[in-house]
């Protein structure tokens, strides 16, 4: 069978996630219900594990999307409202915690250096400060990335989960480091558009919105695209657009599948008013809430009102 080179056919098996082995997105992966059955190929960045799936190198990715410490992942949100569209099918949140990790026989009077992802340092902050107070802090593109340089001699200590120790010959200093416990970061399942997982009554819907010409209200009739139909926001995060100083887009995530009738038309209403609308997916929500549906928003009361419509406009009683 042939296939273009410019839409190679997906490789069926590999998915992509940031990199190296021990990360905390590798764990997410192998949380997966099919992650016996797919090959594991790490990516030294988001963009480039985002970028593989567009290639048709691998058919999916795993990138985490938000911190329930730290927020918004921005690298995961700008790659996924720019470039080659890609759609978000699946979500799951992992616990998070933090181990600091060291060459064996370190000890905390030897760490002038410690090294992790951006992400990490604001959940330990607290806690570096206490024990490690003039130690320099170095971003590296992963935790695990950060423990590989401390085995190699390049940092004193790594910030990351106890789990990739052993993969790196480190050893567990101190744990826990993080200065909150219980927290999470939610990660998502990324493909290149296809058919979409179908509703199941505990959905998310994700989009990227622009403003048309920033007029006053203007997000606030975004808003209202939402409020009028009874469909609620989970989250709704500004970005950047690059384009010069007070020009953003929005990232929102809201409750409902694009198959229920109230989102449907909400998104409807932001085709028709706003600009750039770029839709990331419809998929189940990894809290499993279900969402709680308004009087007059239901899927049967839309089609209600749908047919009454045509009655009326063909001249019937309504």
């Amino acid at each position: 069978m042939s296939m273009s080179a410019e839409h190679p056919v997906p490789h069926p098996r590999r998915y992509a996630y940031l990199g190296p082995e021990g990360t905390f997105t590798e764990a997410a992966l192998l949380a997966l219900p099919e992650s016996g059955s797919v090959e594991a190929v790490p990516w030294p960045t988001v963009p480039s594990a985002l970028d593989a799936v567009r290639r048709g190198e691998c058919v999916a990715a795993v990138v985490a999307m938000e911190s329930s410490v730290e927020g918004a992942v921005t690298a995961t949100m700008d790659e996924l409202a720019s470039g080659q569209p890609l759609v978000i099918i699946r979500e799951l949140l992992l616990p998070v915690g933090f181990a600091l990790l060291v060459r064996p026989g370190t000890t905390l009077e030897d760490v002038k250096t410690v090294a992790g992802h951006p992400v990490a340092e604001p959940q330990c902050r607290r806690w570096l400060g206490e024990h490690l107070p003039h130690a320099r802090w170095e971003a590296t593109t992963s935790n695990a990335h950060a423990a590989r340089q401390v085995r190699d001699g390049q940092y004193d200590a790594a910030l990351a989960g106890s789990f990739a120790a052993a993969r790196y010959g480190l050893e567990v200093l101190a744990e826990p480091v993080h200065d909150i416990a219980g927290a999470q970061t939610r990660f998502v399942v990324v493909t290149r558009p296809g058919p979409l997982p179908p509703p199941t009554g505990v959905d998310k819907t994700s989009i990227t919105v622009g403003l048309h010409d920033n007029h006053p209200g203007e997000l606030m009739e975004i808003l209202e695209q939402f409020a009028t139909r009874g469909v609620n926001l989970c989250r709704i995060e500004s970005r950047p657009t690059g384009e010069g100083m007070g020009r953003y887009f929005f990232f929102i995530d809201c409750e409902g599948h694009i198959a229920d009738s109230r989102v449907g038309e909400a998104l409807m209403g932001l085709r028709r008013s706003s600009a750039n609308l770029r839709f990331l997916g419809s998929y189940p929500r990894a809290d499993g809430q279900a969402p709680a549906v308004r009087f007059g928003t239901s899927d049967e009361e839309f089609t209600e009102a749908r047919d009454w419509l045509e009655k009326a406009r063909g001249g019937g009683p309504a």
